[in-house]
């Protein structure tokens, strides 16, 4: 189910209705499964019954291991759990592409067979609730975490609805807590938790959810056109058509992910849940590593904290180690958005420059304290050159096929000082070209403003119905009437 369509708003609007008319704790909780499941079967169908396997099977698993005596039956019992969660991760994601490279291997050396693809759909979200499931069993085995009190409730914990199907990744330690049963002082007494909903949590559920509907229906959805038309062929293309389609590629996925992002976290606000921020103004880092500290922020400390650190502090951390731990572990990072060789590079690029970056630090540590990049100047060139390597990268996240990939990449770097194709695509796509200049504003307007959110929500009401007026009329009037897949549901 589409955030982006009529079919949730009436879904959503049904679940709180529910909720505001059924206040018994238990009952609640059943029904937000159920509605959880019914969200993921209405556009899974019976992949459903993976999301259920994996709960269930993690689950006793989780529980088996906590009451594990010896560290050998701990291993055994974590050794399962990661063999089936990842299995069947990798059989949907990447089954069909390791058959191709074994088909194109053999036709290298004429072996005359071909095997047979999969064609198997990729179950839609599974790459996300496969690494909640992950994490919970790790954090079990390690002992920071004790398993989950309920079947129930650790099924709702994987099958959350609002971040079910394209994060936030989240994390047992932030989201269960919330859910289990909580005291609180009333009145006369006390009673169990319950899942309200109060109104300054619905304001500011609305408000974080009406920016993200804005930048996913507004922006990213508008900015597609161009984009695609530059990338559908890009071999012959000037450097700065490809240098538009970029830029703009860059600024669609950032709104079309951070707006996913915002709607899921309003979403979870409005019932009563907290749900980590996954985007901290990207485009403003000063470095590779900075930059992954605000983008996809839920994906890249999942793989911090589960497979870096594991990599380097099990060993002498030697400038050598971290250089290859960081390479690995990008690469990893890249292959889990998709099954192609162009996520593999996305993964190296950024695993080269984040080594070399720490490579730099370790071993001209002067570099950091030199007083040019403490400057207004100095900031403006290391978020120039941090921008310009990871746009560079998002041609790879974009294209492919790897000809035309390497081709715009070529064209990016190398540029050819021609305009003419780029002004005829500027002069199609205007609205496109316009709202992408919009973005790069508003996007300057917000660089100093922090919790923007919080802010619009504490104005007056009839300011923020105006708010809310501009945020529909815009999306309204520059809706074509057909809801687009959200990038990330590829992944």
């Amino acid at each position: 189910m589409l955030f982006n369509t009529i079919d949730f708003v009436i879904f959503f609007t049904a679940v709180l209705t529910i909720f505001v008319a059924v206040k018994n704790r238990k009952f609640q909780h059943i029904f937000l499964l159920a509605a959880s499941y019914f969200f993921y079967y209405y556009s899974s169908n019976y992949y459903i019954t993976l999301l259920i396997f994996t709960t269930v099977w993690d689950f006793y698993i989780g529980n088996a291991i906590w009451k594990a005596t010896s560290i050998q039956k701990k291993k055994l019992l974590l050794i399962l759990s990661l063999s089936a969660n990842l299995g069947l991760l990798g059989f949907f994601k990447y089954g069909n592409f390791v058959v191709t490279q074994f088909n194109i291997l053999g036709k290298s050396f004429d072996l005359g067979t071909n095997i047979p693809l999969f064609n198997l759909i990729l179950p839609i979200g599974i790459s996300f609730y496969t690494f909640h499931s992950v994490g919970y069993i790790i954090d079990v085995y390690r002992g920071g975490m004790k398993p989950s009190r309920s079947l129930l409730e650790y099924a709702i914990f994987i099958a959350f609805f609002p971040q079910l199907v394209a994060g936030p990744i989240l994390r047992s330690k932030q989201f269960l807590p919330q859910l289990r049963e909580k005291i609180e002082q009333i009145e006369n007494g006390v009673r169990l938790r319950q899942i309200l909903i109060t109104n300054q949590n619905l304001k500011l559920g609305i408000t974080i959810m009406a920016f993200g509907f804005f930048k996913k229906m507004f922006i990213a959805d508008n900015i597609a056109p161009l984009v695609n038309h530059v990338f559908a062929n890009p071999t012959g293309l000037h450097s700065f058509s490809i240098l538009l389609g970029t830029i703009g590629f860059g600024f669609q996925v950032y709104c079309d992910f951070s707006g996913y992002s915002d709607i899921a976290i309003g979403a979870a606000k409005i019932l009563g849940f907290n749900i980590p921020i996954n985007f901290n103004k990207p485009f403003f880092a000063k470095s590779i590593s900075d930059f992954w500290r605000k983008w996809h922020i839920s994906l890249s400390t999942w793989v911090r904290d589960y497979l870096y650190y594991p990599l380097i502090f099990r060993h002498h951390e030697s400038i050598l180690r971290i250089f290859l731990s960081l390479v690995f572990v990008m690469i990893v990072l890249g292959f889990w958005h998709g099954a192609g060789w162009n996520w593999i590079l996305f993964g190296t690029m950024h695993g080269l420059y984040m080594g070399f970056h720490t490579l730099i630090i370790h071993k001209f540590p002067r570099v950091r304290l030199l007083g040019f990049f403490k400057t207004r100047i100095g900031k403006f060139v290391s978020i120039l050159i941090t921008q310009y390597l990871v746009f560079l990268s998002f041609i790879a996240f974009r294209v492919q096929n790897l000809d035309q990939m390497f081709y715009s990449m070529y064209k990016f770097v190398v540029l050819d000082f021609q305009i003419r194709d780029m002004l005829s695509i500027i002069a199609y796509y205007k609205l496109s070209f316009l709202i992408m200049i919009l973005f790069f504003v508003l996007y300057l307007f917000s660089y100093k403003r922090e919790n923007l959110h919080q802010t619009v929500s504490n104005l007056k009401t009839k300011f923020w119905f105006v708010f809310l007026l501009i945020i529909m009329i815009s999306i309204v009037f520059f809706y074509n009437g057909n809801p687009t897949d959200f990038i990330y549901f590829r992944f």
